[in-house]
């Protein structure tokens, strides 16, 4: 299969190219091995692993795809959908109650306590306090979470309400993300973002009184139209509305996205290139560390008073379990890798029928898994040896030492038999570092 995916330009997501542009292709990096090796012949595999008692000790999480949203960014990749009413959102909610109850009953999910609870999207802040409340009630009712160390809630500044937020609350979000990507109302406007920057100053007075465990809110250092003095303008106003933590991702186009397809269509755009987007992303780690916040991630700051955990982040780069539910979504069990259909027709026909709406899966092997986790773990910036001996019965450094060595070589990281710990200039790059770590029969290959 690998050799059918090889494409005739170096991919971006998945070689080590350096580029200095902003290339189509290029996307945040996820999960490993690539998402374009999953196939539908591996199918059966996911359902004798649900069939089966769980991996021991492996933790379980579930996440929730909520595809629907206002209007569609000009850089999103995601499955989402701008041109539903009430009864279709119904639907769509009905079906997703159907594929949790169905997931539940299954040996290795049943009586398993959730670690987490991801609401995802899309916009899980578009539906209503009503369908939301339904919604939970119902899958509370299948796989309880009561005693889940976090419920993560995403949210758009527009389609939030005093009410709303407090039927956020009300069902147990511990952790509400707030997508507000830039304070500039032009850039804002440019990249087809819903909401403009007073959205964000109405709702956070009401975010703020509710007393959420944590506030994020999340930046993009390279959006169309970005200047340097639009961006520090953007990075001490967010400082200034003082969330609990603030992450900074750097513009990626990958292929599907409005603006990539604006490019091979021949449209002239501008997008900065990496040189300054990581000059961004720099000075804004840099103002977040003077105004006393610590670094979490290569993307995150959180304030030095508050615990700054994100459990769904920690877990799903630790190997958990997760169960991804929603039209299209991802799920790891047991070791494989599954997704789910990816048509709205399908995945709700499928539960119509009281089927599972599974896609494409992969069965990952030992060694697969381990580089997994260490790249995935390598994003929040130090990973000790310890971890990877005890969990793999594998030595890092000896299984990676001559590319550790080589990304040192460049001032990447630097490594010892204890740990291995990106510099800031391996921290601002990091994702177009991790292909350096793959088998050989998955680089230069679609990533998606």
């Amino acid at each position: 299969m690998s050799e059918q995916l090889k494409t005739a330009t170096p991919e971006p997501a998945t070689t080590r190219t350096d580029a200095k542009d902003t290339e189509v292709g290029s996307v945040f990096v996820s999960n490993y091995p690539p998402y374009s090796f999953w196939g539908k012949d591996d199918v059966p595999a996911v359902t004798n692993a649900l069939n089966s008692p769980p991996t021991p000790d492996a933790t379980l999480g579930l996440y929730l795809h909520i595809p629907f949203c206002r209007k569609r960014c000009k850089f999103c990749y995601f499955r989402v959908y701008t041109d539903k009413n009430s009864s279709d959102i119904q639907l769509y909610l009905d079906a997703l109650g159907t594929e949790v109850e169905l997931y539940s009953e299954l040996p290795s999910v049943a009586d398993r306590p959730l670690k987490f609870v991801y609401f995802g999207g899309g916009t899980p802040s578009y539906i209503s306090s009503k369908h939301l409340k339904a919604l939970v009630k119902r899958i509370k009712a299948a796989i309880p979470w009561d005693s889940a160390e976090e419920v993560a809630f995403e949210c758009e500044p527009g389609t939030l309400t005093q009410g709303k937020l407090e039927s956020i609350k009300e069902i147990g979000v511990t952790r509400l993300s707030l997508g507000v990507e830039n304070l500039n109302d032009t850039i804002l406007a440019e990249n087809g973002r819903a909401h403009l920057s007073k959205e964000v100053y109405r709702v956070t007075p009401w975010i703020a009184e509710l007393q959420f465990d944590q506030v994020n809110m999340d930046l993009i250092a390279g959006m169309v139209g970005e200047t340097w003095d639009s961006w520090r303008d953007t990075v001490q106003r967010t400082i200034d509305l003082d969330p609990d933590s603030i992450t900074v991702y750097q513009m990626e186009l990958p292929f599907n996205t409005v603006y990539s397809k604006d490019i091979f269509g021949g449209k002239d755009l501008f997008v900065a290139d990496w040189k300054t987007k990581r000059e961004w992303h720099h000075y804004a780690f840099e103002q977040l560390a003077a105004a006393g916040y610590k670094m979490s991630s290569a993307y995150t700051m959180v304030k030095q008073d508050k615990p700054g955990q994100f459990i769904y982040r920690d877990a799903v780069w630790r190997g958990s379990d997760m169960l991804g539910t929603g039209v299209a979504s991802f799920s790891h069990m047991s070791g494989i890798h599954f997704q789910n259909a990816t048509s709205w027709d399908d995945y709700v026909n499928s539960l119509h029928k009281h089927q599972l709406p599974l896609d494409r899966a992969f069965p990952t092997t030992p060694a697969e898994r381990l580089t997994r986790e260490m790249i995935l773990q390598l994003k929040l910036g130090r990973i000790e040896t310890a971890y990877f001996r005890e969990k793999f019965n594998a030595d890092i450094v000896e299984v990676f030492g001559s590319t550790y060595q080589k990304l040192q070589d460049e001032g990447m990281l630097t490594f010892d038999k204890d740990a291995v710990t990106l510099t800031r200039k391996g921290l601002l790059r990091v994702d177009g570092l991790l292909p350096e770590f793959y088998a050989p029969k998955y680089r230069n290959a679609r990533y998606t």
